[in-house]
C-alpha cells in the first residue's frame, strides 16, 4: 500500500515509531479526558486490585467481584490504550516501566500506585520527548524508539536483579 501511495509513508512511519510532534490541543483535550475518565474508574476498583494481590481464593472469600472488576479494568486499560495510540503511536514501554519504578518508591496500595503510575509515566513520557527533540537537533528522534530503548533496557534490568536476588 506504501509502494502504490508513497504520500503516506511519513504519516505510517510516525505512527509506528510514535512521535507527539503532531498532537494538538484536541488530541490533548481528548487524552485528557479518557485520562480523568480511566483513573477515576481503576481508583475505584483500587481495592479489588489490592485484594488481588492476597491471592484469587483470599479475593474471593473478602467478598470482592473478581470477574466484574476484571471485565471493567479490561474496557478501561483498552480504551486508555486505544486513545493514547490513536494520537501518537506506538510509543512503547512507558506503560510497562512506569509502575514499576512507582513500586520501587511506594508501598503497593493500589490507590497511590495508581496515581504515581500515572504521573510518573507522563514524566517519563515528557522526558523521553525532550531528549528526542535534543539528541541530534535540529532534527528529531521517534519518541517510540527512544522509549523502546530506555523502557526496554530498564525492563531487562529489572529482570536481571531479579534473577540475582532469587539465588
Amino acid at each position: 500500500f506504501a509502494i502504490m501511495h508513497p504520500e503516506i509513508l511519513p504519516a505510517m512511519q510516525a505512527f509506528m515509531l510514535g512521535t507527539t510532534s503532531f498532537a494538538g490541543w484536541s488530541a490533548c483535550q481528548l487524552m485528557s479526558v479518557v485520562l480523568i475518565t480511566c483513573c477515576l474508574v481503576a481508583w475505584s476498583l483500587s481495592k479489588a486490585l489490592d485484594a488481588l494481590t492476597l491471592g484469587e481464593l483470599t479475593a474471593i472469600s473478602l467478598g470482592m467481584r473478581l470477574n466484574f472488576a476484571r471485565g471493567i479494568l479490561i474496557v478501561v486499560l483498552a480504551l486508555a490504550t486505544g486513545a493514547a495510540v490513536s494520537q501518537v503511536g506506538l510509543i512503547a514501554f512507558v506503560g510497562l516501566a512506569a509502575p514499576h519504578l512507582a513500586r520501587s518508591l511506594i508501598k503497593v496500595v493500589h490507590r497511590t500506585l495508581l496515581i504515581y503510575s500515572t504521573l510518573i509515566g507522563g514524566i517519563l513520557l515528557l522526558g523521553a520527548d525532550i531528549l528526542a527533540r535534543a539528541l541530534i537537533a535540529p532534527q528529531e528522534l521517534p519518541v517510540g524508539l527512544l522509549t523502546a530503548i530506555l523502557g526496554g533496557s530498564y525492563l531487562l534490568w529489572l529482570m536481571h536483579a531479579g534473577q540475582n536476588r532469587a539465588k
